[in-house]
C-alpha cells in the first residue's frame, strides 16, 4: 500500500518598499504577509530583492541602536568615494552600494512552520537600501511546501 504524498504548493507574490536612501527597513511582517496568504503551512520561503545596490539580511530587530551600528560598520568597511573604485557612474555612492549589496547578498531562504516564517525571537528581515538616494526596490516572495 502506497502512501499519497502531499500536495507541494507554490505561491509568488512582490511587494515594493520606499526607501528613504541609506538606511535599513524591517520588512519583516510583509514577509509574514506574503507567506500567510501563501496558503502553506510547512516549507520554505525565498525571499529576494531585485537590485543590485539593495540587499537582505536578518537581524535583532528589538533594540534600534543595532541598526545604527551596522551602518557605522558598513561605512568603515565600505566608504564612499574610496579611490580604489573606478565604477563611478552614479555618483561615490555607487559601487560602495554594489560591494555592500554582494557582502549582504539579495536572498534568504526561512523555514516556514504554521504558516509562518520561522524567525528568532528578536530575529527580523531588513531590507538594506545602500544608497543615499531614495528609491523604490521591488521584493519578491516565493513560497512552497504544503
Amino acid at each position: 500500500m502506497s502512501r499519497a504524498q502531499p500536495v507541494q504548493h507554490i505561491a509568488q507574490s512582490t511587494f515594493t518598499i520606499h526607501t528613504r536612501g541609506r538606511s535599513l527597513s524591517e520588512v519583516t511582517s510583509r514577509i509574514a504577509d506574503a507567506v500567510a496568504a501563501s496558503g502553506v503551512g510547512t516549507g520554505l520561503a525565498n525571499v529576494f530583492v531585485q537590485h543590485t545596490s539593495a540587499s537582505l539580511l536578518i537581524g535583532e530587530n528589538a533594540d534600534p541602536t543595532v541598526v545604527a551600528d551596522m551602518e557605522r560598520f558598513f561605512a568603515r568597511l565600505v566608504p564612499d568615494g574610496d579611490p580604489l573604485f573606478r565604477h563611478q557612474d552614479e555618483g561615490p555612492d555607487d559601487m560602495p552600494a554594489h560591494v555592500r549589496s554582494v557582502l549582504t547578498g539579495v536572498s534568504l531562504s526561512l523555514p516556514v512552520h504554521n504558516g509562518r516564517p520561522l524567525l528568532g525571537t528578536w530575529q527580523g528581515v531588513f531590507l538594506y537600501e545602500h544608497r543615499h538616494e531614495a528609491h523604490q526596490r521591488k521584493v519578491t516572495v516565493t513560497v512552497t511546501g504544503h
